[in-house]
């Protein structure tokens, strides 16, 4: 499913992510251009250097709730 960015995803926000993600055991994964990372790497979404309007995909693996992406959304983080 793919989300667009809403606000700058830096420290507070990448931590709001991680929470989210790790309530599940399988594995969300966010794709921005080549990169791929674990949702629950606080390090990995950083990396990305999410900005207002970059669109990314999240990829669903293992035992993961389709949930997961509107929990995303309530944070205010994604449309």
């Amino acid at each position: 499913m793919q989300l667009t960015v809403k606000t700058p995803i830096f420290g507070d926000n990448a931590t709001k992510i991680t929470e989210v993600a790790g309530k599940y055991p399988g594995k969300v994964l966010v794709k921005k251009d080549h990169w791929v990372v674990e949702a629950k790497s606080l390090l990995g979404l950083l990396a990305l250097a999410l900005q207002p309007g970059d669109t990314v995909e999240v990829e669903l693996e293992g035992d993961v709730d389709n949930k997961v992406v509107d929990e995303l959304v309530e944070t205010g983080l994604f449309a």
